[in-house]
């Protein structure tokens, strides 16, 4: 018997209702997890940079930690885990609001920013350390020297590898389904399961991630030119 692809149903007034919420709980859980990410991965840096060498080791660790375990581990560590060890009122703040969600974000959140900091930290250390030391001969403070001249070159060096981080954590937000999150692909999953259209459900899960993926590329790329600096080379 062979297979005859038909939306029609799919794009029935309640399932279609069901996507648009996937894809909406999606983009939501992206931005939360990148913006809090990002905020974590400045955090991390400054930690690290800290002359008091516990401290150092101790983000290392934690970096390496993250970094080198499974991103459906630490999800699944987080969710039968962590959350049954957590003070109760925590814990039912969480699951009444959404816990499959809380602990997605969360696991998501310090999952990226360990990459996102050893990019940052990257872009630091390919500044010469002269620079530094030229700016404070040309009498600027300190806080001056990296606020006008290290971090805005840190942050050119650093920002096609973030960007890159970016779109590997807004892919990796389909992992959250296995804890059950509504995003996209649970949806797909749920409304296939139901339907036993297969192909029609994943084919616009397969569109919504490729498309997110193209805005994120492209507004990585206008930021880029954004902050271009006339007359060098582009990396």
């Amino acid at each position: 018997m062979n297979y005859q692809l038909n939306y029609d149903l799919i794009f029935s007034e309640y399932y279609f209702g069901r996507l648009v919420g996937g894809i909406q709980t999606t983009i939501v859980l992206f931005v939360l997890v990148l913006s809090l990410g990002l905020v974590l991965a400045i955090i991390l840096v400054a930690l690290r940079s800290s002359p008091f060498k516990p401290l150092r080791w101790l983000v290392a660790a934690f970096i390496e930690y993250q970094r080198n375990v499974p991103l459906l581990v630490h999800l699944l560590v987080w969710y039968f885990g962590i959350a049954a060890v957590l003070p109760k009122p925590v814990s039912d703040f969480a699951n009444q609001h959404g816990g499959e969600f809380f602990y997605g974000a969360v696991t998501l959140t310090l999952y990226g920013g360990a990459f996102i900091s050893e990019e940052l930290r990257g872009g630091l250390r390919a500044i010469p350390r002269a620079q530094y030391e030229t700016a404070r001969s040309l009498g600027l403070s300190g806080l001056q020297a990296l606020r006008l001249v290290i971090v805005p070159q840190a942050v050119r060096n650093a920002l096609p590898p973030v960007v890159s981080q970016a779109l590997s954590l807004y892919k990796n937000t389909s992992v959250t389904a296995a804890i059950g999150v509504a995003e996209i692909m649970y949806r797909a999953r749920e409304i296939s399961t139901e339907t036993f259209r297969v192909f029609e459900a994943f084919s616009i899960a397969t569109l919504v991630y490729f498309t997110g993926s193209m805005v994120v590329l492209a507004a990585g790329s206008l930021l880029a030119r954004q902050m271009h600096i006339p007359g060098r080379e582009r990396q």
